[in-house]
């Protein structure tokens, strides 16, 4: 029953937050997208490491 809650509450955020991005009028250039996009595969791998490490030392 928890998983229907939850999928329940991640389709309402996106049936709200889609139209209020695309009202929005922040734009980013292809150059500050590329500074964040340096950023995303160094934080996924710092957040699956840790998820592993968890996982180890919690049993």
């Amino acid at each position: 029953m928890t998983v229907f809650y939850i999928l329940g509450l991640l389709f309402l955020a996106l049936v709200i937050l889609i139209p209020l991005l695309e009202r929005s009028k922040v734009r980013m250039s292809e150059q500050q997208m590329g500074k964040l996009g340096r950023w995303v595969w160094p934080l996924v791998m710092v957040l699956l490491i840790t998820q592993l490490l968890y996982l180890v030392f919690a049993r």
